[in-house]
C-alpha cells in the first residue's frame, strides 16, 4: 500500500498558488503521494492546520493510510490523524537499529569512554531488535547489563559460546542506575535516570539525532521533509539500509 508524504512549500512572493497540490512520486524507489502545503513565514497557524486536514482528507480518499507528517512537526502538534483514518510512520524500528551508534555516540559527546563505560539494556520482552542490539553491544563495550524478564539467560550463553564476551544478567536496580548509559526498550518509571546517557528506543518524541546520508541519496529526498520518518518507511519498504547513513560527527 502506497504511504503519503507531507512537505512544506514555501509561497512564491507574486504568485497564486493552490495551497495543497498532491502528486504520486517516486522518492528513492518508494512509491509516495507527495503533499505539498503551502506554508510561509506569515502563515496563521489556523489556516496551515486547515491545509493539513484538508491534505490528510484527500490522501484517505486517494487510498492512503499511512503518513509521514511533514519536517518539524511533533507528535504534541498533531493533527488527530486517526480521525481521517491515517496513521504516522513510527520511528521506533529505525531507532532501535541505531542504538548501538546512537548510545556510543551520545558517550563521546558527554567526554565519557565508549569502550569502557556500563551499559545497561532494559526491556520488557526478549525480540530480535533486542537480541542484535545487546550483541552488537557487546562487541564494542567491556561492560553491558542486561535486564529482561525471560530469554536472557539464551542469549548469554550464545554471546559466550560464538564470541568469547561475558553479560551480566538481571542487574539490580541500582546497578541500572548507576551505569553510564541506560537504554530503554520499554519505559521504566521507577528508575530515576540519573545517568550520564539515556536513550529511549520506545518514545516517539524524543529527538533523533541528526542522520548523515550520501549526497546521491540526500538530493533525492523533496524540501520540507520529516528525514527519520522518511529513513523509518524506506528501511520499512526495504529499499534503504541503515549502513546508508551515519550519526552526524559532534551530534548525540
Amino acid at each position: 500500500m502506497m504511504m503519503g508524504l507531507l512537505v512544506w512549500k514555501t509561497p512564491q512572493e507574486g504568485k497564486r498558488e493552490r495551497p495543497v497540490v498532491l502528486t504520486d512520486r517516486n522518492v528513492l524507489r518508494l512509491r509516495l503521494l507527495v503533499g505539498e502545503i503551502v506554508r510561509g513565514e506569515r502563515t496563521p497557524e489556523a489556516l496551515w492546520r486547515r491545509r493539513l486536514i484538508r491534505a490528510a482528507k484527500a490522501m484517505r480518499k486517494r487510498g492512503i493510510t499511512r503518513i509521514i507528517p511533514p519536517e518539524g512537526f511533533s507528535q504534541a502538534q498533531a493533527v488527530p490523524w486517526e480521525k481521517y483514518g491515517l496513521r504516522v510512520v513510527s520511528t521506533l524500528p529505525l531507532r532501535r537499529k541505531m542504538a548501538a551508534d546512537w548510545t556510543w555516540a551520545q558517550l563521546s559527546a558527554k567526554g565519557l569512554s565508549p569502550a569502557g563505560a556500563k551499559i545497561a539494556v532494559s526491556a520488557g520482552q526478549m525480540t530480535g531488535e533486542l537480541v542484535r542490539t545487546v550483541t552488537e553491544m557487546s562487541l564494542r563495550h567491556r561492560y553491558v547489563l542486561l535486564d529482561v524478564p525471560h530469554g536472557g539467560e539464551e542469549l548469554c550463553r550464545q554471546l559466550r559460546r560464538e564470541y568469547g564476551v561475558s553479560i551480566l544478567l538481571s542487574p539490580g536496580k541500582e546497578q541500572l542506575e548507576e551505569a553510564e548509559a541506560l537504554v530503554l526498550f520499554d519505559d521504566r518509571t521507577d528508575l530515576r535516570r540519573r545517568n550520564p546517557v539515556a536513550v529511549p528506543l520506545y518514545d516517539e518524541n524524543a529527538p533523533m539525532p541528526p542522520l548523515t546520508l550520501p549526497p546521491a541519496i540526500e538530493e533525492q529526498i523533496p524540501p520540507g521533509t520529516d528525514c527519520g520518518r522518511l529513513m523509518a518507511a524506506l528501511l520499512e519498504a526495504g529499499v534503504f539500509r541503515p549502513g546508508q547513513m551515519a550519526l552526524k560527527a559532534g551530534n548525540s
